[in-house]
């Protein structure tokens, strides 16, 4: 449920976001707020997904030593 929470939250800033860049003079704050929540999410999202490159890292540094 939190989860789904959180998807509606994004896709709401994000739209309106979206319309106020439309304005002929959008608010700076309104627009950098939206920027900081959609790198927040990213960041949340990022961080669940595993580097394809860890194991191969960890690899490579045991066999150079």
């Amino acid at each position: 449920m939190k989860q789904f929470l959180y998807i509606l939250m994004f896709a709401a800033v994000g739209i309106y976001a979206l319309m106020e860049q439309s304005k002929p003079a959008p608010n700076r704050f309104v627009m950098i707020g939206a920027m900081a929540i959609f790198m927040f999410g990213l960041f949340r999202l990022m961080k669940k997904i595993p580097s394809k490159n860890d194991g191969e890292n960890e690899e490579e540094n045991d066999a150079e030593i």
